[in-house]
């Protein structure tokens, strides 16, 4: 596919090229996951950490300290934050501003999962309108010279949308750009994104660079959602889950290489194993790592012919010697298979949205307040 017109993605001072941005994953998108993407695309477009959430970060939260950790080769290094309280918010980013912990941050109101939306966090927050300004000017008030962006859903259901007005106040208060994923907070990860959703958006909002997020699998799909919406940009989840080679192709997509990986199960294999050694030399303890990579072996081997207990047995691996003799014991040059492509990870359809009580009454109304326990959960939860 001919690559589309681009001109180059500008976050405030850096300069994204191709106009390409890793997801916020909790539990996926930590550091050692983004050295295997920045590889595959030769340290090209922008990759965000996993979600941090604001009051952990405050309090110094040993694993949240460890979560704000970047390698030295990550330029720039960037930060999503989850809040619900102004004040926190703009402490948390005062705090990575003053002791130069990263040089973006993004600020969640996207998450759907009811842990989060239940206490007017993520998805539910920008339905009341005034609580969204209050943390943006929180936000870009205590930013200094670091870029603020926002990633979003489209509202909590078809009833209550709310990206266009937060579209607006985002630009209002000196967002400095915003991302939207094509979906609202009750089909989750469910049905189709809205890419016409996404170029509503990119028509009402002409003052700062839109991203589209959503259903995005392989780079052709990228390629499409920017000339199907005109969005300045994509962000990529779900598509790159087991296949952190998407990056590469993806700048062979906008930089007119051509071509998409289609690796062999040997050659996966490999990056199967760099990864786990890269989580254990993170976590600092092997077995915690390959532990931690048990998740990602069912999405690196989509579609390849293993046999249920050959899965199995890497999915209970826990040390990298367990982990070499297993994947040993597979057909390793199979080819790439045609199963391999299309979704992955979460795909669970429409639910109720779980919302505190009166919270979808007058968008504009202060009196509702969002649950002070909103920020308990750890970060990257």
């Amino acid at each position: 596919m001919t690559p589309p017109q681009t001109t180059p993605l500008q976050i405030g001072p850096h300069t994204v090229t191709p106009p390409v941005v890793l997801a916020p994953m909790a539990g996926i998108t930590n550091a050692p996951f983004r050295t295997l993407c920045r590889e595959f695309s030769g340290g090209k477009g922008l990759f965000v950490s996993e979600m941090i959430t604001t009051r952990a970060l405050v309090e110094r939260n040993e694993k949240t300290m460890q979560l704000v950790h970047f390698d030295a080769s990550e330029k720039p290094r960037s930060i999503q934050l989850y809040g619900v309280d102004p004040a926190t918010v703009g402490k948390a980013v005062r705090m990575i501003a003053d002791e130069d912990l990263a040089d973006h941050v993004d600020l969640n109101f996207g998450c759907p999962v009811p842990k989060v939306t239940r206490k007017g966090g993520g998805s539910a927050l920008p339905y009341k309108r005034h609580l969204l300004r209050a943390i943006l000017r929180e936000a870009v008030g205590n930013a200094g010279s670091l870029p603020v962006t926002i990633k979003m859903r489209k509202g909590i259901d078809d009833d209550h949308l709310t990206y266009l007005d937060a579209g607006r106040i985002a630009v209002e208060e000196g967002v400095t750009a915003v991302a939207l994923h094509g979906r609202t907070a009750s089909q989750h990860y469910g049905g189709t994104a809205d890419w016409d959703a996404i170029a509503r958006l990119k028509e009402a909002v002409t003052e700062i660079p839109v991203l589209g997020n959503g259903d995005i699998w392989c780079a052709d799909d990228a390629v499409r959602m920017m000339r199907e919406t005109g969005c300045d940009g994509v962000v990529v989840g779900r598509g790159c889950l087991g296949r952190p080679w998407l990056f590469g192709d993806l700048v062979n997509a906008f930089e007119g290489g051509g071509g998409q990986a289609r690796p062999t199960l040997r050659e996966v294999t490999a990056v199967m194993r760099r990864h786990a050694e890269l989580l254990g030399e993170w976590l600092g303890d092997e077995r915690r790592g390959v532990i931690d990579f048990r998740k990602h072996v069912a999405w690196y081997t989509k579609g390849f012919a293993l046999g249920a207990q050959s899965r199995q047995r890497l999915a209970l691996s826990s040390s990298l010697a367990e982990l070499d003799e297993h994947l040993g014991a597979l057909d390793l040059d199979q080819p790439w298979p045609d199963g391999a492509e299309g979704p992955r990870g979460r795909t669970a359809g429409t639910k109720r949205v779980v919302l505190p009580d009166g919270w979808l009454g007058d968008p504009y109304d202060t009196t509702v307040a969002v649950d002070a326990d909103a920020e308990s959960d750890t970060s990257g939860g």
